[in-house]
């Protein structure tokens, strides 16, 4: 195992023989690491945190701290990651609180960039995209290659769906369906992220679908129950509109507009 002697590493954690931890690093009791993850410098990780394979994690990153919550009384919470991850610099990735499944989760082949912040109990699909300085308030949950824009902030509790693009400075306060485009300071939605679609191998008949279900719910000013309705008795059902009808019928916080 490649541990640098500057290196604080207890001896109850538990890494793969091919883990790389760089000088000055930290990793608390109960910590496990994953075969050929690299740890460079300086990086912190404690608390029950289980780290997956293949993982970057750059320079002054910390994982695992406690969450920044005033009902937190130091319970056993956890921080899982998965495999494939970068996580630039600066960044921090705090364990769960006890108010929802004790997790904090993050999945795969996600790119963090520097001075990210995740907060307790967030949960992170595959494939997303955190530029720099995005911060995640608590109980956050997104979707699989969704891409935040630098100085992005989401709201505790929000929801945003697969396949989103949100601009920079945006600030998140409700939740925003798949495969959509949205921006602005107090965001609001701008169509369907058509580019992003289409990137990822979705079909023409796909995307027109998703561009005619937007037109009917959010652009022919009516209820959204209503421009629900109209799309399931209109169109042809297929898989990326139930999806999308779906994370509609479950928001709990609102659907930006």
């Amino acid at each position: 195992m490649d541990i640098h002697p500057s290196a604080v590493v207890s001896p109850h954690a538990r890494l793969d023989p091919s883990v790389k931890v760089g000088p000055f690093c930290i990793i608390g009791d109960h910590v496990t690491i994953g075969q050929e993850t690299v740890l460079f410098s300086h990086v912190s990780i404690v608390g029950h945190t289980q780290i997956g394979a293949r993982n970057r994690i750059y320079p002054f990153v910390s994982i695992g701290g406690p969450p920044q919550d005033i009902g937190y009384k130091g319970e056993d919470t956890r921080v899982i990651i998965g495999d494939d991850n970068i996580i630039r610099e600066y960044s921090s990735i705090n364990r769960a609180t006890t108010k929802q499944d004790w997790e904090t989760v993050i999945g795969n082949g996600n790119y963090i960039m520097a001075y990210s912040h995740i907060a307790h109990d967030c949960f992170l699909g595959n494939k997303i995209i955190m530029s720099n300085l995005t911060t995640l308030a608590g109980h956050i949950t997104i979707g699989d290659y969704t891409n935040l824009s630098g100085l992005a902030a989401v709201h505790q509790f929000v929801r945003i769906g697969a396949h989103v693009f949100v601009g920079g400075k945006a600030a998140i306060e409700r939740d925003v369906p798949p495969f959509m485009i949205t921006a602005g300071d107090r965001a609001r939605l701008y169509g369907i992220n058509r580019i992003g679609l289409s990137r990822h191998g979705f079909s023409h008949e796909t995307i027109d679908g998703l561009k005619r279900a937007y037109r009917i719910i959010w652009r022919e000013n009516k209820k959204l129950n209503e421009g629900v309705d109209q799309v399931r008795k209109e169109m042809k059902p297929f898989p990326e509109l139930e999806m999308l009808l779906d994370f509609l019928g479950d928001s709990e916080r609102g659907i930006m507009r």
